[in-house]
C-alpha cells in the first residue's frame, strides 16, 4: 500500500527542513533524516536548502518528502498500519503549518 498527501503553497515558496523539523518536534516527534536526495544522511545532518527529496524516520515509520516548485508530497509505503498513517498525517500537518497553509483533506 502507498499513501500520498500533497501540500500546495500558493506563494510558490515551500518551507525548509529546519521549519518542518521544528513543527514535527512540536507535535511530539523526533525526526531523523535517513536520506537526502537519494544519498544516505547522518542523523543530525541538515540538508542543503535546495533539497528535493528527504527520507524521514519517525516513530511510526518512514515518510518520504518530495519537494517541487510549489508543493511537497508526503509518501509512505507499507501495510495500512495506524502508526504509519499517524506519522503521515503528523508530517502533513507539520509541513502545512511550517508553510503557513492549511493541510490537505484526506
Amino acid at each position: 500500500m502507498g499513501i500520498q498527501r500533497v501540500i500546495t503553497f500558493p506563494s510558490g515558496t515551500t518551507p525548509g527542513w529546519p521549519a518542518i523539523a521544528a513543527e514535527l518536534a512540536a507535535g511530539g516527534e523526533v525526526p531523523t533524516l535517513r536520506m537526502i536526495d537519494g544519498l544516505p544522511a547522518f542523523p543530525d545532518e541538515t540538508p542543503d536548502p535546495s533539497w528535493s527529496e528527504l527520507r524521514v524516520s519517525l516513530s511510526g515509520g518512514m515518510v518520504t518528502l518530495r519537494r517541487h516548485a510549489d508543493t511537497i508530497q508526503c509518501v509512505v509505503w507499507g501495510n495500512d498500519d495506524p502508526a504509519l498513517r499517524s506519522a503521515l498525517e503528523l508530517t502533513t500537518r507539520a509541513i502545512a503549518s511550517a508553510g503557513g497553509v492549511s493541510p490537505p483533506l484526506e
